[in-house]
């Protein structure tokens, strides 16, 4: 595979990254999209919550599978067609969630929906985190936590477009297919704007390796042991986030006495700060190094839990929130950034981390439920306590690879000398 392109002008420069955050907003926009919908879905459905259970159980294992088969999809038809055939399968799959809630009524057809939905998202994520990278390493400086926050902008426009639906009383279909074509329109226009030879195209100079054997090549970075470190830093952050999305709105009630509108609030003072730092954490990497960053706010991380859960009064459980969001906000991007320091197997490493990271957002929610059944839900988060610090312990694997002090994440030591941190 081919490193990224360095011979284009700024203007195409500029065009290509544009492209990269639409795409990374489409994502978040579908996604949002579902969320929305499902008290909707669920009625009209006539399901219960097992039901909807069984939906996200379908979402989730595609997604999974989704990331598995980016590196097989990437080495043989390339990251532009590759990325674009995936937008398509998720826009279909938001469009058949529609049609099989208010036009069929069908359970097995949502499944259906929610299942290309999670493997299009899957898939597009590996490449569009490499994409991302190696806009990083033309420009010799961390963007990738900014790619991140556009994610999140795309989840609160899906969740506002959402919210006018259901208030203007639309119904799903017509909501699903308006965000499907949205989604659909915005790939083709992205992906006009993305090289030809992207960061992850096979290159030239392979073929006379079959894609088979590249495949097979790419498969090789599960032996690495930096993989498994990587995924460590990435299984930590992941389950601190995953665990506040589905969690920390209840701890706040259940745990602290808060009423159901603090609890949203916690959460949403939780989403800020970790959306935030993600826009602006960029230029502090680049200044300190990805090491001492990750040292650094996996620590922030575990004062802001063990806050949350021993505060004696609801505003330093607040504090506790925000600063349990800014522990967790770039431990994942910079994780992805790190995978693909290498650009000849920047694909592959960046599939197999997110993959462990993925199941750990996944999973690690209903995990923590059914433990917090047993010991209570602030002492499950003690897990996530445990779980940060070893984050912190393994960051040390996100040193650049490239000595480059041009390199993202490379910052300079005491007396001039290069330091990879």
């Amino acid at each position: 595979m081919t490193a990224p392109e360095t011979a284009l002008p700024p203007a195409r420069v500029l065009r290509w990254k544009i492209a990269i955050f639409a795409i990374f907003l489409t994502s978040g926009l579908s996604i949002a999209t579902w969320a929305s919908r499902v008290p909707a879905i669920k009625d009209a459905l006539g399901v219960d919550n097992i039901g909807v259970g069984a939906l996200l159980m379908g979402a989730g294992v595609a997604s999974i599978l989704g990331l598995s088969l980016s590196t097989p999809v990437l080495a043989r038809f390339g990251a532009r067609r590759g990325m674009l055939a995936s937008m398509f399968v998720f826009a279909l799959g938001v469009l058949l969630i529609g049609i099989g809630t208010d036009v069929l009524a069908s359970f097995p057809l949502v499944l259906v929906g929610l299942i290309l939905f999670g493997l299009g998202n899957g898939s597009l994520d590996v490449m569009m985190n490499v994409e991302g990278t190696a806009i990083e390493q033309l420009q010799s400086k961390t963007i990738l936590p900014l790619f991140h926050a556009f994610f999140s902008f795309g989840t609160v426009i899906g969740a506002a477009i959402g919210t006018v639906a259901v208030s203007w009383g639309v119904d799903v279909l017509w909501h699903t297919a308006f965000i499907a074509g949205a989604i659909a329109a915005i790939a083709i226009a992205a992906i006009a704007n993305v090289p030809r030879r992207a960061a992850v195209d096979p290159d030239p100079a392979e073929h006379g390796r079959g894609w088979r054997e590249r495949l097979m090549a790419s498969l090789e970075v599960w032996r690495e042991p930096r993989t498994y470190a990587l995924g460590v830093i990435m299984l930590g952050m992941a389950f601190a986030e995953g665990a506040a999305n589905d969690w920390l709105a209840l701890g706040i009630v259940e745990g602290h006495g808060g009423d159901e509108a603090l609890g949203a609030a916690g959460l949403t003072v939780f989403s800020v700060a970790m959306t935030v730092v993600r826009v602006f954490g960029g230029p502090l990497v680049d200044r300190v190094g990805r090491v001492t960053v990750l040292r650094v706010l996996s620590a922030t991380a575990a004062v802001g839990l063990l806050l949350f859960i021993l505060a004696p009064n609801l505003p330093l459980v607040l504090v506790g929130a925000a600063l349990w969001g800014v522990g967790a906000s770039l431990g994942f991007p910079l994780g992805m950034s790190a995978a693909a320091d290498d650009p000849a197997r920047a694909a592959a490493r960046v599939s197999a981390a997110a993959t462990i990271g993925y199941v750990a957002f996944l999973a690690g929610p209903p995990v923590l439920g059914a433990i917090s059944e047993a010991i209570g839900l602030l002492n499950t988060l003690w897990i996530i306590v445990a779980l940060t610090v070893a984050s912190g312990l393994a960051s040390g694997a996100a040193r650049p690879l490239s000595s480059d002090p041009s390199a993202p994440g490379v910052a300079d030591g005491p007396a001039g000398d290069v330091t990879r941190r």
